[in-house]
């Protein structure tokens, strides 16, 4: 990539806002490895954006004002006096852009290939190399986007979301208390698909409806979010899906911000029958004590007996203390009628 190595340690100023609600910052801006990142004024990373993904909001206007695709709430301006670090994007935008795929066009699509190819030998060697670089460029936004791809098509299994007007808003409730102000709309009930619980890229967590309806109590349901909280967190969904799709996948997506419908199809079909991922006992037990929620439902709800799962009921670190509620008695009674609408 001829353009990236010309402008590579590119640097700049400018004002970023993480989003509307927040000020704008004066920060530095550098063009990196196939990335723009933001730093403040001490270099510390404050964002990384793909340069496949970066849009101009107004173009020829000044100052030019970008953002991530698919998140316009996070903006980066940059004044008329940087016009090198402006005039640098564009021609990375327009280089990139080039290297899309248009339909129709058979001997564009055999050059893009031949490029592709060319390009993964010469910059990356090996296959996991290319994933690697994928996994520390792509935005939160592309994530999210994929995760939401991915529940679409499983839903065309599983049957659409369970959703109540009460029920959804105590899922939200749950999702705060659990995983912070984010996660509020990141968990799903399904009334079939998953056996019990999975998790997607861009945070999504899905839940068999058997959790929310059979438990006496939240805490059974809020002790395998965290677990699969934690699953996500010990290991990067994104790199499941990346490693199923294959190489070209991996590069189409560290080149364009976008994967095929086809590799999307194929990887729910597989998520469905996959098997979670134990976790460490000690791990789990420090998710429960950050979280602030008794471990000890989740150990029973995994083995009646509490023989495989001792170490988590007698190491609890809320079995003398209770903690905050996980949901009032009527959100948990919302909660558990989701799934009659």
């Amino acid at each position: 990539m001829t353009a990236l190595t010309e402008y590579q340690r590119l640097e700049s100023t400018g004002l970023w806002r993480e989003s509307p609600e927040a000020q704008r910052r004066e920060v530095y801006v550098s063009i990196g490895d196939a990335t723009l990142v933001v730093m403040d004024k001490a270099e510390r990373a404050l964002s990384h954006w793909s340069l496949a993904a970066v849009v101009r909001a107004n173009p020829g206007k000044m100052p030019a004002i970008y953002h991530p695709d698919g998140d316009p709430n996070e903006t980066l301006e940059l004044r008329e006096d940087e016009a090198e670090m402006i005039d640098a994007i564009e021609r990375l935008r327009s280089a990139i852009e080039k290297r899309r795929p248009r339909p129709g066009r058979l001997r564009w699509v055999m050059a893009t290939v031949s490029v592709t190819v060319v390009a993964a030998l010469a910059i990356f060697w090996v296959p996991g190399a290319i994933q690697r670089h994928a996994l520390t460029v792509v935005p939160d936004v592309k994530r999210a986007e994929i995760g939401q791809a991915l529940l679409g098509r499983i839903s065309r299994v599983a049957g659409q979301p369970c959703a109540t007007p009460g029920g959804s808003a105590a899922l939200t409730r749950l999702g705060r208390r659990l995983l912070g102000p984010e996660g509020g709309e990141r968990l799903v009930v399904l009334r079939s698909g998953v056996t019990v619980s999975a998790h997607l890229p861009g945070g999504w967590i899905l839940l068999n409806r058997a959790l929310v309806e059979d438990p006496e109590e939240p805490d059974v349901v809020a002790g395998f979010v965290i677990a699969e909280a934690l699953r996500a967190q010990l290991h990067d969904p994104l790199q499941d899906f990346l490693e199923a799709a294959g190489l070209v996948e991996s590069f189409r997506l560290l080149t364009t911000g976008h994967v095929t419908d086809a590799a999307l199809d194929a990887y729910a079909e597989s998520f469905l029958s996959r098997a979670p991922r134990p976790l460490p006992d000690d791990l789990l037990l420090q998710a429960f004590g950050a979280a602030r929620v008794r471990a000890a439902p989740y150990a029973y709800a995994q083995d009646v007996s509490g023989e495989t799962t001792v170490a988590l009921i007698e190491a609890d670190p809320f079995a003398s203390a209770a903690p905050e509620l996980v949901l009032r008695d009527a959100d948990w009674l919302r909660l558990q009628g989701i799934c009659e609408g």
